[in-house]
């Protein structure tokens, strides 16, 4: 099932724990940006219809309805299969929800993060509990029947008890999808650099531990299954038949093309990435790609997934000193010819991942 990528970097601020290459920049520079997406768009060779698409950014969510659907429109392709469109809580009208799923968009996912409010004003955003109760009403009246919830484990102020709060308004609100991603410590967000240089701004003194971190994503883990929401990747939860279709495509090795600034793109044989930033990408839009390494992705992206990967002779062959190591220290588990993480293996997932690099 191949899909398409759009990636609009614009936001309306730059929060605190984001690493992505997004931020707030001049109307005149996303005037220029959207002429260059459309230009890419158009100029692109199709070699297949594609079934899904996925808006990302960036808060594509802020534009106008028109400018939004004037992009899928460059693409041939028949209904889509999932269409989704990411948004930031507080940016929803249902006349503007109306207009999305008029223009194929059948699946929204909401950067909530948290709905404690001294969390969510550490990462820098507005809204409330109460906005994504509205936010997800509007969705719903509008009849999109898709919808996931971003949540972030080890956010600046982050308590076991508000945590379990988040959780509580999961289950009020029953999306059909909860992806729960853990806080990245690096020096590429404001938050994750300053916890590195033992500081205290963004709130960074009182971020939870990384053990802490990792029981709040386990109890997530067990509490979402309790709700039937399962686990079907490492940071991915779904209800039976709601799994993100496009983006299960990048771990199961099915061809994708992305657009924009950042956008990565892969056609079987050969990975590319677009420039990273925007300037980058207005100056020179497409980079040279590089070959796939079939053998250890297959376990690096694969091993990602809740269902593991298949075993063959030949993986045998050059991986079989890590693939005994880890199931002895019990990070993988083999059944039959099945290879998976186990719910501690997923907890140490880099570094079984990185003995598999060739």
């Amino acid at each position: 099932m191949p899909g398409v990528y759009i990636s609009f970097p614009f936001c309306s601020q730059k929060c605190t724990y984001c690493n992505f290459a997004s931020g707030v920049f001049p109307a005149e520079l996303e005037a220029r940006y959207l002429r260059a997406l459309r230009a890419e768009i158009a100029d692109h060779a199709w070699q297949w219809a594609p079934e899904t698409l996925y808006i990302g950014g960036g808060t594509p969510s802020n534009l106008d309805p028109s400018v939004l659907a004037s992009l899928p429109a460059l693409i041939p392709n028949g209904p889509w299969a999932e269409a989704t469109l990411e948004a930031a809580p507080g940016s929803i009208a249902l006349e503007k929800a109306n207009a999305w799923r008029e223009s194929g968009i059948n699946r929204v996912s909401l950067g909530v993060q948290s709905f404690i409010e001294r969390e969510i004003r550490g990462t820098g955003r507005k809204h409330t509990a109460q906005t994504v109760a509205e936010d997800v009403a509007t969705l719903r009246g509008a009849g999109i029947g898709s919808i996931n919830i971003d949540l972030i484990a080890g956010l600046a102020g982050q308590t076991e008890a508000s945590w379990r709060e988040s959780l509580d308004w999961i289950e009020r609100l029953a999306p059909e999808h909860v992806s729960v991603y853990i806080l990245e410590v690096d020096e590429n967000s404001r938050l994750g650099n300053e916890i590195l240089l033992g500081g205290k701004r963004y709130g960074a003194s009182s971020a939870p531990s990384g053990d802490m971190t990792a029981d709040l994503y386990e109890f997530a883990v067990e509490r979402l299954a309790g709700l039937g929401v399962e686990r079907y990747e490492i940071s991915n939860f779904a209800r039976p038949g709601f799994e993100s279709s496009h983006n299960l495509k990048y771990w199961r090795f099915a061809s994708y093309v992305g657009f924009g600034a950042d956008a990565h793109s892969f056609d079987g044989v050969m990975r590319w990435q677009n420039p990273e930033s925007v300037e980058q990408y207005l100056r020179s839009p497409r980079e040279s790609g590089t070959p796939v390494n079939a053998a250890e992705e297959k376990f690096y992206v694969g091993l990602r997934l809740s269902e593991g990967v298949d075993l063959r002779d030949g993986d045998w062959a050059k991986f079989e000193a890590p693939i005994r190591r880890f199931t002895e220290e019990g990070l993988l588990e083999l059944d039959g010819a099945k290879l998976r993480l186990t719910a501690r293996g997923v907890l140490l997932s880099n570094e079984v991942f990185q003995e598999f690099l060739l």
